[in-house]
């Protein structure tokens, strides 16, 4: 099939040219399409006729569980996406069409509902200028941030009859051209709502048919505005985001050169050499070490004359006067002949070292770091020579090498650790990415809904009381949505920080299951749950443990089972004796299974597996991160095991027994 390059919004106003369209924001759009989806949700008897285009399958993923409701609804209802993973054709709760890639609809957004009584469309293309900006977003900033708020889209939104018959017309006919299987079904619709085919009503008269009795536009226009002064703050607070981005990574990029370029090890040899040299030594050393060491390894090494090297040899500290003097003062000391010095002659082991390796002059200074010791610099006079001359500035310039190592040092220390460092910032990244994904999500979009319902509720006095009661469950709904969420956040917190007190106590494992299963149902009122029994071994002994987090861990993994365990599935909560006086509980369900390269991380924050956009089951990915953080505070261990896609999961985790000694 030949790509189709015509546009469905082109094909509109050149049809109905006294149409003018406007500029909207992606959160508009989806304000404004909710609000046309509610519409059919609050109708009774009707059963209109819906056809929704989205760019990408992803888009369509976060709409998936509303247009199954609406499929309940009626039985034309047409679903139109460019496939990414597993969209495809068919016809199952309504009808997906897939289009290719490079249609034009990939660069639409159309939601048309045709219903006896009313009648209203969306059709927007987005603006070249929106597809440039988020291009060059995505360019320059890190690719995971939301880049929503930069979208702009150009169109109509309308509830004129004639419109909507016409975007209807032709939305159609583009999906006969993927579907032709579907002419009869479509044929009817036309039929019954008279698309395409009264040609005794001109299209000046059915423009001007609006779709019910009550004006919607004064609502409308401050939807869109107070909409779009919002979204203006969010980009706002985006770009602040953007540009703490840009400065992280210009300091990760001058910490990757540093590393590249600087080599702790050329420049202590460096030092040592420039060192020896300048104050004429016959034998200068720099070597690692701490105050505790009773020896150390001769790393670099710098010589003249003709002496003895000992480059790579062992270096007796312990039984050092000078070392452990160094260390009690915390700065340098100066031997100007050690045939003379106390502290060698009174030193049988120096006073040998001196002799073995005609050391007549000797200069120890410490490498310190805020008061820490790090290494040592040496500078050996030999015997053959006069006692050396000190010359004013000579010690200062071997503290200031003696600081310079100490920065090198420091950069080696920092070396060996960045591997580790680079995984937490990345891990750091992650949860901010995530975090911008979740909180952009799950919060921008209820917030959408609730707006859309509280502001028809305020201005719209009449409406019928059947809608008043759908609009007021979509928000009730929404706002529990929002307050899992922010409840979610506040847990996690306060148990990663340790604020949580734990109150144990005896409990009968059975009664946490039982509790934790009647706050499940309470919440699925609405939802077919899958079959749920228990397996406890027997003379299972009772746990200690604070009754409130077991009971949240066990209402977690349940609600986790039942997410990803079709209605008609099963789960099976089991608990026996576990070593060392624990028991193990188990959640096990034939659901979806996970892969087994992903087992580590499902206890992740914000983990979701099928990405923090493109979830079918909702969620925000902190429910095992708060089971694991639960589990751990009482000593436990939590562990995850699937056999992978579609073969079940079973989540695991240990529990004191009241005969558990910490």
């Amino acid at each position: 099939m030949s790509s189709i390059s015509t546009s469905v919004l082109s094909d509109l106003l050149q049809a109905l040219p006294n149409l003018r369209p406007q500029l909207y924001f992606k959160a508009s759009l989806t304000a404004l399409s909710h609000a046309m989806e509610d519409q059919v949700l609050a109708a009774t008897l009707e059963q209109p006729l819906v056809i929704a285009s989205f760019q990408q399958e992803r888009f369509y993923r976060q709409e998936a569980h509303r247009y199954k409701r609406l499929a309940q609804r009626s039985n034309q209802i047409y679903v139109l996406s460019a496939p990414e993973t597993d969209f495809a054709n068919s016809s199952e709760y309504y009808e997906k069409i897939a289009f290719l890639p490079d249609d034009a609809l990939s660069q639409e957004w159309h939601l048309v509902v045709i219903a006896q009584n009313y009648a209203t469309c969306l059709v927007c293309q987005e603006s070249r200028g929106s597809l440039a900006k988020t291009s060059q977003l995505h360019r320059d900033l890190n690719p995971t941030l939301d880049m929503d708020t930069a979208r702009r889209f150009e169109g109509i939104w309308t509830a004129e009859r004639g419109v909507s018959l016409k975007a209807a017309e032709l939305l159609l006919g583009r999906i006969l051209i993927y579907r032709p299987e579907l002419a009869g079904k479509i044929k009817q619709a036309c039929q019954r709502f008279n698309i395409g085919q009264d040609k005794s009503i001109s299209t000046d008269q059915q423009m001007t048919e609006y779709a019910c009795d009550i004006d919607t536009d004064p609502f409308v226009q401050r939807l869109v505005t107070y909409l779009q002064a919002s979204q203006y703050k969010l980009h706002k607070a985006y770009r602040s985001i953007s540009a703490q981005a840009r400065k992280e990574r210009l300091v990760n990029s001058i910490s990757t050169a540093i590393r590249q370029s600087l080599n702790p090890q050329e420049i202590l040899t460096v030092a040592a050499q420039e060192l020896g040299q300048n104050l004429e030594a016959c034998r200068c050393l720099i070597y690692r070490a701490q105050a505790t060491d009773s020896e150390a390894i001769i790393e670099h090494e710098f010589l003249s004359f003709d002496v003895v090297s000992i480059l790579g040899q062992p270096w007796s500290l312990k039984k050092n006067p000078l070392f452990q003097e160094v260390v009690q003062k915390a700065e340098g000391i100066y031997v100007v002949d050690t045939q003379t010095d106390r502290r060698i002659t009174n030193s049988r082991v120096l006073a040998k070292l001196c002799e073995s390796l005609a050391i007549r002059s000797w200069v120890i200074e410490p490498v310190l770091y805020q008061g820490r010791l790090l290494g040592i610099v040496e500078l050996h006079y030999s015997s053959n020579q006069n006692l050396h001359d000190w010359q004013a500035g000579e010690f200062d310039l071997v503290k200031a090498i003696a600081t310079s190592v100490g920065v090198a040092l420091i950069q080696a220390e920092a070396y060996a650790n960045l591997e580790d460092l680079n995984q937490q910032l990345e891990a750091l990244d992650r949860t901010r990415s995530n975090l911008i994904a979740i909180t952009g999500h799950e919060l921008r979009t209820p917030l959408s809904t609730i707006q859309v319902c509280l502001e028809s509720l305020a201005s719209e006095p009449d409406m019928p009381l059947e809608l008043q009661k759908v609009m007021l469950t979509t928000a009730l709904a929404d706002s529990e949505r929002m307050q899992k969420l922010v409840q979610d956040f506040l847990t996690l917190s306060n148990l990663e920080s340790g604020r949580v007190e734990w109150h144990p106590e005896s409990l009968s494992l059975q009664e946490c299951v039982d509790l934790a299963l009647s706050r499940i149902r309470a919440r699925s009122t609405t939802e077919k749950l899958p079959k749920i029994t228990t397996h406890f071994a027997k003379n299972l002994p009772l746990v200690r443990a604070d009754g409130d987090w077991l009971v949240e861990v066990l209402a977690k993994l349940i609600d986790n089972a039942c997410k990803f365990t079709p209605p008609q599935g099963k789960i099976t909560i089991g608990a026996m004796s576990h070593r060392n006086h624990m028991v193990e509980v188990t959640v096990a369900d034939n659901g979806r299974g996970i892969e087994p390269k992903r087992l580590g991380v499902v206890f992740d924050r914000f983990y979701q597996e099928e990405g923090a956009l493109r979830r079918s089951t909702g969620g925000t990915g902190l429910g095992l991160a708060i089971c694991r953080q639960i589990v751990n505070g009482w000593d436990g261990e939590i562990w995850a095991e699937s056999s992978g896609k579609n073969q079940g999961s079973q989540f695991h985790f240990t529990v004191p027994s009241v005969h558990y000694k910490s």
